[in-house]
């Protein structure tokens, strides 16, 4: 049975924008703690994408925010959420395939007529973990697919674990033999967006270097050597002004901020 989706509505050339922000909060708990409150409350993003919440639903995180949440099964672990200021409808959890959904990787819904989802892939290692990985991103991919199908504009946020070219790692000569940025990862990449998704962040950077990720090793944030893994990928709708905001320090990835520009209804 395929779900209803909502129609779009007609336009009369007026135009109001939704700001969006996607960050993995390496446990909500501890962004809270981080100060994710106060930076939500500058930032006033209508909609928030979360990944590695770490936690069962927690509705009065946020106060203005009104939420569907994936926690993974394993206590503390993974999970993704949406937060909305305004309703969202047709809440879709999980991608159907039993071991990704035990981990809580991936939650759509859609708000003012755009399907937004978070996602938060698998990382990977040598063995079976890479293998795992190696499944999800096949996975992910036929979901995606099905979703374009819809025809509803689309707006994917998360952490992908995946640095798709040279410039989006610091040190990428000395990872090519590494998860994150094995060639069949950033191929499949490569893929994914050729199927009808835009970069949203690398648009907005051109050719310049920007992470949104950096290694709890000494030096790495102060130095700047990260990995750009997360990302705001849209598809039938314009995201302007993308940006990481590198000096949030909310955890070990930096948000990444975009604002939509919508039809408003008759």
């Amino acid at each position: 049975m395929t779900p209803d989706t909502p129609d779009l509505p007609p336009t009369t050339g007026a135009r109001t924008s939704l700001k969006v922000a996607t960050l993995n909060v390496n446990g909500l708990r501890s962004a809270l703690r981080k100060g994710l409150a106060d930076w939500v409350e500058r930032t006033a993003p209508d909609v928030l994408l979360l990944q590695e919440v770490r936690a069962d639903p927690m509705p009065d995180a946020l106060p203005g925010y009104e939420g569907a949440w994936f926690p993974a099964q394993k206590p503390g672990y993974s999970g993704v959420a949406i937060l909305s200021r305004t309703p969202l409808t047709d809440v879709r959890v999980g991608l159907l395939h039993d071991a990704l959904d035990a981990e809580g990787r991936v939650l759509s819904a859609v708000i003012q007529g755009v399907r937004f989802a978070s996602v938060y892939l698998p990382s990977g290692s040598r063995g079976e973990r890479q293998t795992f990985k190696d499944e999800a991103l096949g996975v992910f991919q036929g979901w995606t697919e099905a979703l374009l199908a819809e025809g509803l504009p689309l707006v994917i946020g998360g952490d992908y674990n995946v640095a798709h070219q040279e410039l989006d790692l610091k040190n990428w000569r000395s990872n090519q033999k590494n998860s994150g940025f094995l060639p069949h990862e950033r191929e499949w990449m490569t893929a994914h967006l050729a199927g009808g998704l835009t970069d949203t962040h690398r648009v907005s950077l051109g050719d310049l270097p920007a992470y949104t990720w950096w290694s709890n090793r000494s030096g790495a944030f102060d130095n700047d050597v990260g990995w750009r893994i997360d990302y705001l990928l849209a598809a039938g709708i314009a995201v302007e002004g993308v940006q990481a905001d590198r000096f949030a320090r909310l955890s070990d990835h930096a948000p990444i901020v975009g604002t939509l520009m919508l039809d408003e209804p008759e």
